[in-house]
């Protein structure tokens, strides 16, 4: 299948066929020039008018293990969001559900020697929506959530790319890529990467002076809690405006289902400002 005109970034696209999609999920595996592989990305694309344009965009990133049909398999993230559209809680939306890349255990969504794993959560995967989803434009405001790994790069990368994304969350956010080392056989990216973005924090006050908006929150039993309400001192005390939130429960699916619509929540707040 030949990439859209509009899409020259992709050598190579696939886009599932409507007739057997279900509940709205689209499927897409494209050619990636960030990490010069296909990977794939699950979309929920609700019905919305013909004259819609310029639909937010809300990317929902995964934690070590996972793939793109996480948040969708384990968690019914799509289910979630059409109910609170239909509520009115959350504006008419799209959601993208990209895998990280299936680098080892988990890429982090950082720069490896090789392969740019971030470049692929930042250009790669809003383009190749829109070439699944024409209601999503570059104009479209976009959010960016995740869980574990995937709560790391949420918060790391709107710190670095303001211009891209308007509000973001972490849920049991991994604050430091070295903690990684409780749930991966290797640490992803190179050691300089590592290096520099390495630390939630350290990113968070490196760009302080243009962050969009973000929360996180955290389990009282998840092992990442005490880093994470380090996190919550350490930027209080560097007087870095953000939420914090902890509720009783663990590293678990039970959690981020409970927990998902304080994301999209906070995202209405920002796609509706």
């Amino acid at each position: 299948m030949s990439p859209p005109p509009d899409i020259p970034r992709f050598r190579t696209i696939e886009i599932s066929d409507p007739q057997f999609e279900t509940e709205n999920l689209r499927e897409i595996t494209v050619q990636s020039p960030a990490l010069g592989q296909r990977a794939d990305i699950t979309v929920w694309a609700p019905p919305a008018p013909r004259a819609a344009k310029n639909v937010p965009l809300i990317i929902l990133l995964h934690g070590v293990y996972g793939s793109h049909w996480s948040w969708v398999r384990m968690a019914g993230a799509h289910r979630i969001a059409d109910a609170m559209i239909a509520s009115g809680e959350l504006p008419p939306c799209v959601l993208a559900f990209p895998s990280d890349g299936l680098w080892g255990d988990g890429s982090g969504y950082l720069p490896h020697r090789r392969q740019d794993f971030e470049r692929w959560i930042v250009d790669d995967v809003p383009a190749a929506v829109r070439a699944a989803a024409p209601a999503v434009t570059e104009a479209s405001p976009v959010c960016l959530g995740g869980l574990s790994m995937g709560g790391f790069g949420a918060l790391r990368l709107v710190a670095k790319h303001p211009d891209r994304f308007v509000a973001a969350s972490g849920h049991s956010s991994v604050t430091e890529v070295g903690a990684m080392r409780d749930f991966v056989a290797d640490l992803p990216g190179t050691a300089a990467a590592r290096r520099q973005d390495g630390s939630v924090l350290a990113t968070l006050v490196r760009h302080r002076d243009r962050l969009p908006p973000f929360r996180f929150d955290c389990g009282s039993e998840d092992r990442l809690c005490a880093a994470n309400r380090t996190l919550h001192r350490e930027l209080d005390a560097s007087g870095i405006a953000h939420i914090y939130e902890e509720f009783s429960g663990g590293h678990t699916w039970d959690y981020w289902c409970e927990h998902l619509p304080r994301s999209l929540r906070f995202f209405a707040l920002w796609l509706r400002a």
